[in-house]
Parts: structure tokens; sequence; C-alpha cells
């Protein structure tokens, strides 16, 4: 069993930055992709980034520029730190995380979300 637990949501003024976490724990023996989804009220959830555990990183056309996602391996953690936060970014961000489960799960590989984060830009 693989948990992720986020913070770091809330509201900020247009403009303004906010910096989400994701721990992943549990059964794990590795982790190859780390991302971030997002879902707007009424809208199906979307890519936000998604980076690989050597640092490889992609990200949606509407977040390049003003978004930055990272990772510590080491802790299996994985950040996304947003600027010029506009109306639009207003959603529930999930955190995705790809990867194989311990010995105690044979294994085999996860797929695991977080229970998501509010992030609300408005003034």
């Amino acid at each position: 069993q693989v948990q992720l637990v986020e913070s770091g949501g809330g509201l900020v003024q247009p403009g303004g930055s906010l910096r989400l976490s994701c721990a992943a724990s549990g059964s794990i023996f590795n982790i190859n992709f780390m991302g971030w989804y997002h879902q707007a009220p009424g809208k199906e959830r979307e890519l936000v980034a998604v980076i690989t555990t050597g640092g490889s990183t992609n990200y949606a056309d509407s977040v390049k520029g003003r978004f930055t996602i990272s990772r510590d391996n080491a802790r299996n953690t994985v950040y996304l730190q947003m600027s010029n936060l506009k109306p639009e970014d207003t959603a529930v961000y999930y955190c995705h995380a790809e990867g194989r489960s311990d010995a105690r799960f044979g294994y085999n590989t996860f797929d695991a979300w977080g229970q998501g984060t509010l992030v609300t830009v408005s003034s």
C-alpha cells in the first residue's frame, strides 16, 4: 500500500505564489513518475506537470514558465512551485505517483493518488 499526502494549498491573489508538497509513504520499492494534476469545477482532471526519477520534466502548456516541479527522491516527495498564479489556475490539485511496491507486495506496480488540495486564486 502506498499513500500520498499533499499540503500547501490555499487562497492566493492573482500574481501570487504557492508551493505544494506531496509525500509518498508505505510499501515503496521505487517511484518512477511523480506528478501533479488539477481539476477545476465542472472539468476533467488534467496533467499539470510530471517528473521522472532522473529529473526529466513535462508541463502543460498553460503553466510553462510559471510552475516548476521538483522532487526529493530520498524523501519520496514532489513539489510544485506555482508563481504568477491566475484565476484560471483555481482547482483541486492532486498528487500522483507510479512505481513498484516492495517485496511485501511482490514488487508489483502501483498507481497512487493523493486526496487533493484546493488552490483558489482570487482577489
